[in-house]
């Protein structure tokens, strides 16, 4: 009789214990927040033969739209929940972001003129040659400060999916950041037309580099850098018969 009584009362407590550590697994769950990933994208190809400084004129190529499009498919086979769609304020970012939203008729398409174009300090100087202080330090300024708004954690358990449509220079600053070295090295990485990086951070902040300008969605002869190495190509349509 003892026996079993001893047996029942241990079974009572392995069953509160289980309970209790059920509980607890539920609401340290529950208070665990969820992780941003944020999808960076360079612009499409555009028009560069006006060397004026309006930002108006300089408009996506047919190529950039197609860039642009094959980019948009891209995203829409990822299976992903986006939750933001962001662009600069210049045309080029704003018409390619703009293919995007199509293809994401649900986001709502929001502007931040801290993600235009800017060259920030670098250690060469055959670029920085024409480039006044004054200019490199509302760059950096600008950029710290937008980074600071959009690497942040999810503020809740919910994972968070930010589209930001940008440059060049600016995402490979943040790529710098992420990867926390010396900032003017960001000239030392290459990046594609309508190409993809991907940063995921961690509800305790931490930062990982996904991918960086992946362009495995533009075939290789319609790739575009839109720089001194980049080839002006056209879109060529075939002809079916």
């Amino acid at each position: 009789m003892k026996n079993r009584n001893l047996l029942h009362f241990i079974l009572l407590i392995l069953s509160l214990l289980i309970i209790s550590a059920a509980s607890y697994s539920q609401s340290s769950n529950k208070n665990e927040n969820g992780t941003r990933t944020i999808y960076l994208i360079r612009h499409g190809e555009y028009i560069q033969s006006d060397t004026s400084d309006y930002d108006t004129v300089k408009k996506l190529t047919p190529l950039g739209i197609a860039q642009s499009r094959l980019l948009s498919a891209r995203l829409r086979g990822m299976s992903v929940e986006f939750t933001s769609l962001t662009s600069s304020t210049m045309t080029r970012a704003k018409e390619t972001a703009m293919v995007i939203n199509e293809e994401f008729p649900e986001l709502e398409l929001k502007q931040n003129e801290l993600l235009c174009e800017c060259t920030p300090p670098s250690w060469r100087k055959d670029i920085m040659t024409g480039i006044d202080t004054t200019e490199k330090q509302k760059c950096v300024k600008n950029l710290e400060k937008v980074f600071k708004e959009y690497f942040v954690p999810s503020p809740d358990e919910f994972d968070k999916n930010d589209i930001i449509v940008c440059h060049g220079n600016v995402i490979r600053y943040f790529v710098t950041k992420v990867l926390n070295i010396d900032t003017k090295s960001w000239l030392q990485m290459s990046i594609t037309n309508c190409s993809l990086t991907i940063i995921r951070i961690k509800p305790d902040g931490t930062m990982k580099l996904d991918t960086f300008s992946d362009y495995g969605h533009i075939p290789e002869n319609m790739r575009t850098f839109t720089g001194s190495e980049n080839e002006l190509k056209e879109l060529v349509i075939p002809a079916f018969k």
